[in-house]
């Protein structure tokens, strides 16, 4: 037994020797263990890190843009950069009412290997990812069983992809598209990353296109103020000038920057009381007459109306309209003297027809006398001038009623010089008052084919400019007018 003893001791402690190596080769195990498992958690702390760190300067870029086109560049680059994939896209959903009929969707970003898709318009029946995934609720993933790619667009394919749409405010805007991750599969994780990617890209991407919806809406609206004809004027509670057109600016003959901030009574009227009244019963919500004033500052005559405008309370800013009425007025006054030449035209017919049965009588009267041959040669001069003062009297007479004639325009032949001789008969007396003298130099010229009544009035008219011309010559020149008439492939006068 004593002989055993060293055998059974030397096998027991081999026994406790295994035991111990075993245990100490388990231990190294789960220390190795533990080691990759504390560089796989360091390894994901991280990526998750990096990616925070990346969104958070995303949510920087796109947070300080409200450019569209930059916003996406932006959100198409670090998504491809987030998931290492080889391509991504953003296309966007068209806006506003297109009616009835589909439009389709703008790629507004591609890079890598959808680059080419980039500016590309995608039928809304398209059985692509691209416009398939705007009809999805949730993030899409394609990738093939059988090798054989996903086709993204026509003409565009891709082993593995993803789409999420960009919903903001319960509205889809558009789509984001990624190609080709890395390991040719999407992780957990990348879907929770794109996910987040996509949420904040749409909420972005919609403020974008209400802030181009707005700039557009005032673009348009400022275009139509500025090209109204008459002068506009946005006036404060102070009476200045906040905003103001062109027409404004060129009325006032100064430039816009010059207008804003004037105060509008002191350069239109030079603060008439009128036009404060005006606008202070604009401020009231009243409802006043226009204004309608001679403007001596601008020499014009201006027509004035102002109206609030519908803004809080403690706001009493009003819009004033001011137009320029002076060809108007001008034209109103024509009217007038028109409408009296035409009353005066009626009388005058009515005065000649009343004048010419009695100067009718005197000159064939005189006639019948002159034929008596007792008469003596002083008595027969008298009766000559009574007879050659009756004749002229006659013919000025039937040139106001040929003149005062109402009657349908005809064309006929028309000597012209008659026109001019018959017009400066009825015209002599009023020449004689002007002290003007007339040279004539008629020379024969052939009818013309015209309307005899509207020749006549070119011809007054073209006395008339004359006159008032040489009215205003000093005494030492001679008030003259030559009139002449000749004749080449044309009658000229």
């Amino acid at each position: 037994m004593d002989r055993f003893l060293p055998a059974i001791v030397y096998a027991l402690l081999a026994l406790a020797a295994i035991g111990l190596g075993g245990g100490a080769i388990h231990l190294k195990r789960r220390l190795e263990q533990s080691e990759r498992d504390r560089r796989r958690a360091a390894d994901e702390l991280n990526r998750r890190l990096s990616e925070l760190f990346s969104l958070q300067e995303l949510s920087y870029i796109l947070s300080g843009s409200l450019q569209l086109d930059r916003i996406v560049e932006q959100v198409v680059r670090y998504a491809m950069r987030f998931l290492d994939a080889q391509g991504a896209l953003v296309a966007l959903a068209p806006d506003g009412d297109g009616g009835t009929e589909p439009r389709p969707l703008a790629v507004t970003a591609a890079e890598g290997t959808l680059a080419s898709l980039a500016g590309r318009a995608i039928s809304p029946n398209d059985p692509g990812l691209v416009a398939r995934s705007l009809g999805r609720e949730r993030l899409e993933l394609v990738r093939s069983a059988s090798g054989e790619p996903t086709p993204l667009a026509e003409g565009i394919v891709a082993e593995s992809a993803a789409a999420v749409p960009l919903r903001a405010h319960g509205v889809v805007v558009g789509t984001l598209v990624i190609a080709n991750p890395r390991d040719g599969a999407f992780a957990p994780e990348d879907i929770r990353l794109l996910s987040t990617v996509a949420t904040h890209a749409a909420i972005v991407i919609a403020n974008a296109r209400f802030f181009e919806m707005v700039r557009h809406a005032k673009e348009q609206w400022e275009t139509a103020f500025d090209a109204l004809s008459g002068g506009i004027a946005v006036v404060d509670d102070a009476g200045q000038v906040r905003r103001a057109n062109r027409a404004l600016a060129s009325l006032l003959g100064v430039p816009i920057p010059a207008v804003i901030g004037c105060d509008l009574a002191d350069a239109l009227l030079e603060g008439s009381p009128a036009l404060l009244e005006l606008l202070a019963a604009a401020r009231r919500g009243d409802r006043a007459q226009p204004l309608v004033l001679r403007s001596g500052t601008l020499g014009r005559t201006i027509r004035v109306n102002a109206a609030r405008i519908p803004t809080p309370a403690q706001d009493q800013s009003v819009v004033v309209l001011v137009e320029d009425v002076t060809d108007q007025h001008a034209m109103e006054a024509q009217l007038i003297q028109s409408e009296k030449l035409a009353a005066v035209g009626q009388l005058v017919s009515g005065v000649a027809h009343e004048l010419n049965n009695p100067l009718t009588s005197i000159a064939g009267l005189s006639e019948f006398l002159l034929e008596q041959k007792e008469l003596g040669s002083k008595d027969r001069g008298h009766l000559r001038v009574i007879h050659e003062q009756a004749d002229r009297a006659g013919r000025i007479v039937r040139n106001l009623l040929t003149f005062a004639r109402k009657g349908t325009s005809e064309r006929v032949a028309v000597d012209v010089n008659d026109v001019i001789e018959r017009t400066l008969l009825l015209m002599s007396y009023d020449f004689q008052l002007k002290d003007i003298a007339i040279d004539k130099d008629l020379a024969p010229v052939p009818p013309v084919l015209g309307d005899r009544h509207a020749l006549q009035q070119v011809v007054i008219n073209l006395l008339t400019n004359a006159a008032q011309a040489v009215s205003e010559n000093p005494p030492e020149r001679p008030r003259r007018i030559l009139l002449r008439s000749w004749a080449d492939d044309r009658v000229r006068l």
